[in-house]
């Protein structure tokens, strides 16, 4: 068992950053659910101490019960006066908790799938065929469903999710509006990105990645095709596999590096997080943790690129500011009118782990004449949290239904949010729901803004 400890013992210290004061109580989803101080975040760092002081067994059912229900979001980092890293303690404990006891079955055959594109590939290819007949959204009503009935049902209306949105049609808004920033001080000019295409992105989502790609090119971005990138490896840190995590990892520096890249691009808040984070996982490896510490230097989420401060000094080169574009964004280009009304959900790991919060509103209120509705809770989780969802259908379940419900009070038509599980999550819920309302990424909205207003040829 002492190998199972080598991650938690490294952060020991860490573990004692923790005072106790409670900060993060009201932040935790599971906290304020359960009432229960074994699954808040300060309780579940009482038995992180307990195991690295031998007072708990690494197989511990208590242990494992209450690591296995937290959803991992963050949140409690964004409200910690002491600045302790849940996330990575978290990590760490999982992989104490998955070594002792293998995890849930659901648990280990996704993640496994998520590395190997030979089976990866043809599940994406079968999900769109399954979603392309119309049954996905019919089942996703069975949610409400107990048992093995409601998690097929949640999984059906994940798929049903990914469908391409029903208000976003390319129909002309009218020319582009405002002063445009010249060629030669578009924010993105003469820097090279590389974008990390992804699993599910990639897969049931590549509506996503093609408008990321031409949005970046509209801003003078040149975007580089990256050959043998995979999968990013969140799903498998935050599911205690960190070994495979690091192999995911070094793959992805080999595939990036040798492009010459000035920045890595990202639609896809936890796998940003995640590649941001390679240099702490790969910090013990004397061969990969220059290289990674350089990689994860130059990963930028798609609205940090956009929004005005991720394309500024990249290690490649200085920042290139313009005279101002949309309403206050230096070098972005301004598209046609988008009237429509549109709420904003933060992913968790843009905004608890990215600490990514501004930049994604700045990009949806540049477009003309989209009206931004204010979300409550939006800095909660969806519920999502990779597949907690169908493996936690209950906890799951209330938490998603508590934000689909603050949602479809702000009236709005569509929701915007920067992370695949999320529009998956949270679009499952709405066609529980059987509301008529697109889930959509925020690039979507931007691209739908520019084709508008003519900016493509």
């Amino acid at each position: 068992m002492k190998h199972l400890l080598r991650e938690l013992k490294k952060q020991e210290e860490k573990l004692f950053n923790c005072v106790q004061c409670g900060f993060c109580l009201p932040a935790c989803p599971t906290y304020s659910r359960l009432g229960d101080e074994a699954d808040s975040p300060r309780g579940r760092i009482h038995f992180m101490r307990a195991v690295v002081e031998g007072r708990i067994e690494p197989g511990s059912e208590a242990l494992n019960r209450h690591l296995d229900r937290c959803l991992g979001c963050r949140a409690c980092e964004s409200v910690c006066p002491s600045g302790v890293e849940y996330g990575r303690l978290l990590e760490g404990a999982r992989e104490v908790t998955a070594g002792a006891k293998p995890p849930r079955f659901l648990t280990r055959l996704l993640p496994w799938v998520m590395a190997k594109p030979s089976l990866l590939l043809p599940g994406m290819f079968l999900a769109r065929a399954l979603r392309a007949t119309g049954f996905p959204r019919v089942a996703a009503r069975r949610t409400a469903e107990e048992g093995f009935l409601g998690q097929l049902g949640l999984g059906l209306g994940m798929i049903a999710a990914t469908a391409p949105p029903r208000l976003l049609d390319g129909r002309s808004g009218g020319a582009a509006q405002g002063e445009m920033p010249d060629p030669g001080e578009l924010m993105g000019q003469g820097l090279r990105a590389g974008l990390l295409t992804g699993c599910v992105q990639a897969g049931l989502l590549g509506r996503v990645n093609q408008a990321t790609v031409r949005v970046l090119e509209a801003n003078g971005f040149e975007v580089v095709d990256i050959g043998g990138q995979g999968c990013c490896g969140a799903l498998h840190a935050h599911t205690g596999d960190l070994e495979r995590a690091r192999d995911l990892a070094r793959k992805n520096i080999e595939a990036f590096e040798s492009s010459g890249l000035d920045l890595i691009a990202v639609n896809a808040a936890g796998c940003g997080a995640a590649m941001k984070d390679y240099p702490h996982l790969l910090v013990d490896d004397p061969d990969q943790a220059e290289r990674a510490e350089d990689f994860g230097g130059r990963v930028r989420d798609v609205s940090e690129l956009l929004g005005g401060r991720g394309s500024q000094d990249p290690p490649g080169g200085p920042g290139r500011p313009g005279r101002p574009g949309s309403r206050g964004i230096p070098g972005l280009r301004r598209g046609g009118s988008v009237r429509l009304r549109v709420t904003y959900d933060a992913p968790c790991h843009l905004l608890h782990g990215q600490q990514i919060s501004d930049e994604p509103l700045a990009l949806l209120r540049s477009i003309p004449e989209l009206e931004l509705i204010p979300l409550p809770g939006h800095e909660e989780c969806c519920g999502g949290a990779g597949i907690y969802g169908i493996t936690h259908p209950d906890l799951g379940g209330r938490i998603s239904r508590d934000k689909v419900r603050s949602i479809l009070e702000t009236g709005a038509q569509v929701v915007a949010t920067g992370n695949p599980g999320c529009m998956m999550q949270i679009g499952a819920g709405l066609e529980a729901e059987g509301a008529a309302v697109d889930v959509v990424h925020p690039i979507e909205l931007l691209d739908e803004s520019y084709r508008r207003g003519g900016l493509y040829s």
